[in-house]
């Protein structure tokens, strides 16, 4: 029996991409006026973008362990051999919750055949392992076998993107009001990554877009020269900003050479902090050894 794949919705990826796969998606909640929805079944990423854009504040929580445990449960009856991979724990509570449920489970059902994995990574990055395990488990590979190739991608997956609007992050404590607003009055644009810890970190400010692109792309080269950038697959993502994301593969194609890439908007649940506007690009630092 193939090994199931179940994520998150923060893992960001195309719905072609899910049910090719067969891959099972946990929704994380998405909060407005006190009213809850679940991201990408009853709240749209594009219905969220224009909200924002007419100053509607989202704000988000984790799936609650009740749903966990319902879900654990099933896969326990079923005999599944499945690995769960999920948000970051730098940035959500999500992985401390299903590790909560996953111990209650077990004392009822002890063979409960589940390993779960903290991505230490957010959005398309995150989805980049969910696709690399979903391909293995497609391919009848051993969930061991899986389970070390993820680990790898833990290591190595960098997470490059910026935001258009420091208001944003602003809500979400990661900047100052004053640095929000001198940031707008000078068109400055942060660049951001997810370190090793799987949380949030700025690492540089670039003034105006065309800028930041270029600098990006240069990021790529000095983090990912030795991992044959050319052969990778590219996750590219963006807050309701094809043209960007468009614009962003080209530059990668003529740059690296690179022709395979996985391309969406953000999802609710990442969105609802960086807000419209914003483009991601995920690759690794190194090229795993058994590729």
């Amino acid at each position: 029996m193939a090994v199931k794949i179940l994520s998150d919705s923060a893992c960001d990826l195309p719905k072609e991409i899910l049910d090719e796969y067969n891959i099972d998606i946990l929704p994380i909640l998405v909060i407005k006026d006190d009213k809850e929805y679940l991201d990408g079944e009853t709240l749209d990423p594009m219905k969220l973008y224009e909200d924002m854009r007419n100053g509607e504040v989202y704000k988000t929580a984790q799936i609650p362990p009740s749903v966990f445990e319902k879900k654990f449960e099933e896969i326990a009856k079923s005999g599944e051999s499945t690995i769960y991979i999920c948000f970051s724990s730098g940035l959500s509570g999500t992985y401390q919750s299903a590790v909560i449920a996953k111990e209650a489970i077990k004392e009822k059902y002890p063979d409960l055949d589940l390993e779960i994995v903290d991505s230490k990574s957010a959005s398309v990055g995150f989805g980049l392992l969910v696709y690399k395990a979903a391909q293995m488990a497609k391919a009848g590979k051993s969930k061991e076998d899986i389970l070390k190739t993820l680990d790898f991608y833990v290591d190595h997956i960098e997470h490059i993107f910026t935001v258009d609007d420091l208001e944003y992050l602003f809500r979400g404590g990661r900047v100052s009001r004053a640095q929000a607003i001198v940031g707008g009055l000078l068109n400055i644009k942060p660049i951001l990554d997810i370190p090793e810890d799987g949380t949030l970190r700025p690492i540089e400010k670039v003034r105006g877009r065309n800028k930041v692109l270029k600098r990006m792309i240069k990021i790529m080269e000095e983090r990912g020269g030795e991992a044959d950038l050319k052969n990778q697959t590219i996750g590219i993502n963006h807050g309701d900003d094809i043209e960007g994301a468009m614009r962003l593969k080209k530059m990668i194609e003529e740059k690296y050479g690179c022709t395979d890439f996985v391309i969406n908007i953000i999802g609710c649940a990442i969105g609802a902090h960086s807000g419209p506007g914003t483009l991601s690009v995920f690759f690794l630092n190194e090229k795993p050894s058994q590729d």
